[in-house]
């Protein structure tokens, strides 16, 4: 019995999947691809950090460290290599007792606090959220002290978004760091850092600011000892003046430069006009 050789029609366009199906097969694949991730990094040992002067203490996942910091993986993935080359000569943080265990003593728990919020959510609080002008303030202080921890983790991302909010907050309560703090946040800060050029700057629009009674006295102890500042705020004042010059200090009127007390007669005029 003879058949006749069978024929394969080539699919035609029409029976590809829709471009809504393949779009929603993509978006399982990302959830699937995340929830997996997600799992992986929520999983494994536990970090002990302490945090501040009383040693505040959170028990964190390394995976999820590692993850999001170079830092935390040098400071806590066991070495791979055993011939004899620095990274094999690398302690393990592993403590006697096989405890993962870290401290940062000299940081400030808000700020970690605001860490762990947004690596284990994601996110932090937007501070146009929060009502309270001194609890938005107190929110813009704790970002600082987040953009010094990213500084520490190398976390560039994070950092940028605790600036944002820093400024935001400040920005949205009309309030601004007092010449103590100026101080603290300035020498805190490195060189050329963008916390520097936002204190410096600051403190200059207060100094031009007609409506305050801010002074360059005001800001003395920002001064001493610290040219650095001094420099940076004559800078942030020439920039922010729009290129506008001043007058002609040789110029104009006399007795502005004389030694004599205020007032309508200047002793080199009375002389002057008796000569007369």
């Amino acid at each position: 019995m003879s058949s006749s050789p069978r024929t394969y029609a080539r699919p035609s366009g029409g029976d590809r999947p829709g471009l809504e199906h393949r779009m929603h097969s993509q978006r399982l694949l990302v959830q699937a691809n995340a929830k997996s991730l997600r799992q992986r990094l929520l999983s494994g040992p536990l970090v002990d950090i302490y945090v501040g002067k009383d040693k505040r203490h959170w028990a964190l996942h390394r995976n999820l460290l590692c993850y999001h910091s170079q830092y935390f993986q040098s400071e806590l993935e066991p070495p791979q290599l055993n011939d004899g080359s620095p990274q094999s000569k690398k302690k393990s943080p592993t403590s006697s007792k096989d405890e993962l265990r870290l401290e940062f003593l000299e940081e400030d728990p808000k700020g970690f606090e605001l860490f762990i919020r947004w690596m284990y959510q994601g996110k932090i609080d937007d501070v146009d959220n929060i009502l309270d002008d001194q609890e938005k303030y107190e929110y813009a202080v704790a970002c600082h002290k987040l953009y010094n921890l990213c500084s520490k983790f190398e976390m560039p991302a994070l950092k940028n978004l605790a600036i944002d909010q820093y400024r935001k907050g400040l920005h949205t309560t009309e309030l601004v760091p007092d010449a103590e703090e100026i101080d603290q946040i300035y020498r805190a800060s490195p060189v050329a850092s963008p916390f520097r050029r936002l204190m410096t700057k600051i403190a200059a629009r207060q100094i031009m600011d007609p409506d305050t009674d801010k002074d360059a006295e005001s800001y003395r102890r920002c001064f001493e000892s610290n040219p650095d500042f001094c420099i940076d705020l004559v800078n942030a004042i020439k920039d922010g003046s729009g290129g506008f010059l001043f007058e002609d200090p040789t110029a104009g009127d006399e007795c502005e430069y004389h030694d004599h007390s205020n007032g309508p007669h200047c002793h080199i005029k009375k002389k002057g006009r008796a000569g007369k």
